[in-house]
């Protein structure tokens, strides 16, 4: 969108998937990182061309992501009961890592780089009280 004029420039395609939701930016290299739930993929578009350079396998149902600048890595948290950590090579290039495993249904989560955290909301679940679990970064 043409922010001064309010007018609607040509939109970026996300063919081939359904169900996108959370997005984060790299302003530094002039990516957009767009999480999709069907399939369960990270797209990366270029911001100056809008055309996607990237399109990375996640876990499913995806509902945060969040960009580290400092680390230069992405974290997704999905409800299938993972945290997704891809490492960002440079600008068109992406590394998946083991997957953090935690609980199925809970997708919520923060990000703090002045902390170096990663907080996750597990809601309850029968008996067990709902919690935040918080993931320390590298340091």
């Amino acid at each position: 969108m043409d922010r001064e004029s309010g007018k609607l420039l040509e939109p970026w395609s996300l063919a081939g998937t359904q169900g996108n939701y959370p997005i984060d930016l790299d302003e530094e290299r002039h990516r957009l990182f767009v999480c999709c739930r069907r399939p369960a993929r990270m797209v990366v578009f270029d911001t100056a061309s809008g055309k996607p350079v990237a399109k990375i396998d996640i876990s499913g149902d995806t509902d945060d992501l969040f960009y580290d600048p400092a680390w230069k890595r992405v974290y997704v948290s999905s409800g299938d009961g993972a945290i997704d950590v891809i490492d960002q090579r440079d600008a068109d290039h992406y590394q998946t890592r083991r997957p953090i495993p935690t609980v199925a249904g809970p997708r919520t989560s923060a990000f703090s780089a002045a902390l170096n955290v990663f907080c996750l909301g597990v809601p309850r679940r029968g008996s067990e009280p709902a919690e935040i679990r918080v993931f320390q970064g590298p340091r």
